[in-house]
């Protein structure tokens, strides 16, 4: 039996989801037009659900966002990724968005936050 190569294995403590561009002077808009899409099944917006991982503006102003759904079989997971380029590609500045929809890391409650899960009434 022979190992996997270290090539293929993530380094520890590497972050399974890349951190955000926070300090491009775009991105409070662009979560803002993130917290303006829900998933028609929960009553909380996409990102305080935990569902956008990554903003990444680059210095062009391409915003590039990676997020993920509940569930693989969400009813909207075809429609998703489309209502939230609409909802960032008008932002002043924006040149460009794509929407990259991931399986990996696994969506969890734990990704919520504090408001969404008020608001749910898991606090």
């Amino acid at each position: 039996m022979t190992s996997p190569s270290s090539d293929s294995l993530p380094l520890e403590g590497t972050p399974l989801i890349k951190p955000s561009s926070t300090d491009h002077p775009l991105y409070d808009s662009v979560v803002e037009a993130c917290r303006t899409v829900y998933d028609p099944e929960i009553p909380v917006n996409i990102y305080d659900l935990g569902l956008v991982y990554t903003v990444e503006i680059s210095p062009e102003n391409e915003v590039g966002i990676t997020m993920t759904l509940t569930a693989p079989g969400c009813p909207v997971a075809g429609e998703m990724p489309g209502w939230v380029q609409d909802a960032v590609a008008p932002l002043d500045g924006v040149k460009d968005v794509n929407v990259n929809l991931v399986w990996e890391p696994q969506w969890g409650m734990d990704m919520m936050s504090d408001e969404a899960r008020l608001e749910l009434g898991f606090m």
